[in-house]
């Protein structure tokens, strides 16, 4: 069972396939098992690296409290113990927060971040403003409507259920990551990092609008932008072919100005 050390804590991990190396980030109600349908799909063409950030799944949950400040670290930690080099960290939700920051404290291992349905935590009044409007809104739907269309929670019963269950493994909870946004990067910060920064956005994300994530992509010059048709917020869930086309697209696009070492 692969385990990295996170400054003491036991973060779990899993490797699959090979190639160009592709670490994914989860979101508040996830753990490595949710990436079920990007693993079978991608590992064929690339290292595929599902990670649990403590509290979650498979990892030490042991501690009285979760400070969302430490998730980083434990992204690092799996790309340190794994050797990776130019990885694209793949974040879903608020999980992108942890990916950029990943990212920024690794750019040698790091090629490039892609930040799904998420502003990756970056610091720019603007932006603040924006995302503060579209949780308002988001805020007014059940839980689950802002996670997954109505449609396929009336279609795929099966899977919306499954869905729910996932988060019941983990012992950290929302609040535990929410202050990830503190002291957030700069737009400075990310450009000077020399990280390639992609916006994969669902055009029918009810967390966070197509507006504000294409507002943030004109801002961060040099970053791209992916919007999925008729995606929503949980779009690795319920749309995974496009989904899983576009982290591949981007992976296979994305590199970084490195020096030379």
């Amino acid at each position: 069972m692969p385990i990295a050390d996170s400054d003491g804590t036991s973060i779990y991990y899993e490797r699959h396939g090979s190639g160009p190396a592709i670490l994914f980030v989860h979101g508040s109600g996830g753990h490595h098992a949710a990436w079920w349908q990007q693993v079978a799909a991608l590992r064929e063409e690339f290292t595929v690296v599902t990670v649990d950030l403590r509290g979650f799944g498979k990892s030490d949950s042991s501690m009285p409290e979760f400070d969302g400040q430490d998730f980083p670290g434990d992204v690092v930690a799996v790309l340190d113990q794994e050797d990776l080099t130019d990885a694209m960290l793949v974040g879903q939700s608020i999980g992108s927060v942890a990916a950029l920051r990943a990212g920024l404290l690794r750019p040698e291992r790091v090629g490039s971040v892609v930040l799904g349905h998420s502003l990756g935590g970056i610091s720019h009044p603007e932006l603040k403003e924006l995302a503060a409007a579209d949780r308002a809104e988001a805020v007014k739907l059940p839980v689950i409507d802002r996670l997954l269309t109505k449609r396929f929670q009336e279609e795929r019963a099966d899977l919306t259920f499954l869905f729910q269950q996932m988060g019941t493994f983990n012992v950290a909870r929302m609040q535990d990551l929410r202050n990830l946004d503190t002291n957030g990067p700069s737009l400075d910060d990310i450009q000077a990092s020399g990280v390639k920064v992609a916006f994969l956005a669902g055009e029918k994300d009810a967390v966070l609008s197509v507006k504000t994530v294409t507002r943030a992509h004109e801002l961060l010059a040099g970053s791209h932008l992916e919007i999925v048709p008729d995606a929503p917020h949980s779009m690795y869930w319920e749309t995974p072919a496009e989904y899983n086309a576009a982290v591949a697209h981007l992976r296979r696009t994305l590199t970084a100005p490195k020096e030379a070492a």
